[in-house]
């Protein structure tokens, strides 16, 4: 998967590429579809939700250029397949869920792991967490039309957000950097689909 789907089709940092090694994806897809967990597609879990395919998860991660030691927030944990990923880069992950059958099944799944750096919560993603920011940088696994101040307000100066914004038919993967206290660049990356941010 990762030879074809991630770095063939151009995911070229070391660390991600190894991080997508590592994780055992099957883990994160429900036993009906584990057949399919190495396939560049998203699959149906529990909650109506999805697990993102393994692509859009890479670039995602990619783009937020993580270093050792950076501090994560993961908005929509899901499966807690890209929390997992992200933890095998970054010193710390956050992840917040609003479905409670999701965040017991992805917490469960970490400890079994043994990806003792990822705490989980039970909330509204929109939120994010406050209790724990600032954040070196955020990955929002959901669509929304704008981008929740609250987030923007818990990136570290320098923190890097990429997120899907736009409507349920047309959105855009953005990645925001926040470069001073009261300002921002944004960049757009890809057109993508995700479940809205509710």
């Amino acid at each position: 998967m990762v030879e074809r789907d991630i770095a063939g089709r151009g995911i070229r940092a070391p660390l991600v590429l190894a991080a997508m090694r590592e994780v055992p994806r099957e883990v994160f897809v429900p036993e009906r579809h584990r057949a399919h967990a190495y396939e560049d597609a998203a699959l149906p879990i529990a909650g109506g939700q999805t697990i993102s395919q393994p692509y859009i998860v890479a670039a995602m991660i990619e783009a937020l250029a993580l270093e050792a030691g950076d501090r994560v927030l993961d908005v929509g944990t899901g499966s807690g397949y890209a929390a997992a990923v992200l933890s095998r880069i970054a010193d710390q992950v956050f992840t917040v869920e609003r479905h409670d059958e999701l965040v017991e099944t992805a917490t469960q799944r970490f400890a079994d792991l043994g990806y003792d750096n990822i705490t989980t919560r039970h909330g509204d993603g929109r939120l994010g967490w406050a209790e724990h920011a600032p954040y070196d940088a955020i990955v929002v696994a959901a669509a929304t039309r704008d981008v929740p101040d609250a987030l923007l307000r818990q990136l570290a100066i320098g923190g890097r957000m990429v997120i899907p914004v736009g409507r349920s038919t047309h959105q855009t993967l953005t990645h925001i950097e926040r470069v001073a206290p009261d300002s921002f660049e944004h960049r757009q990356l890809e057109a993508v689909r995700f479940v809205p941010l509710v």
